[in-house]
């Protein structure tokens, strides 16, 4: 009968060792689930970020070569024929 009383005691202890692991595991597994929350929220800022800068960047450009520089004036030619195209799409757009 002892015999029987200390396996049922071994498997409690087992079973509460358990439940403390489980225990352990799921705050473990909520704190990596915050960590990347939190790691997805600045991935997605800092992807606003190179989208803000990028477009700035372009203006920059853009601002630099109609200010007529040597190096940008095809640049600037391209550009200005492009917007031309745009310009002459819309209007026939319009006409239609």
């Amino acid at each position: 009968m002892s015999e029987i009383a200390e396996i049922i005691d071994s498997v409690e202890s087992r079973i509460q060792k358990l439940f403390i692991k489980i225990n352990s595991l799921e705050e473990n597994s909520a704190a990596l689930r915050t960590e990347l929350q939190k790691a997805a929220a600045l991935i997605q800022q800092q992807n606003e970020q190179i989208k803000l800068l990028e477009s700035t960047c372009e203006s920059l450009r853009m601002t630099n070569s109609l200010l007529g520089g040597e190096e940008n004036k095809r640049e600037t030619k391209l550009k200005i024929n492009s917007l031309i195209r745009e310009i002459d799409y819309c209007i026939a757009q319009l006409a239609d």
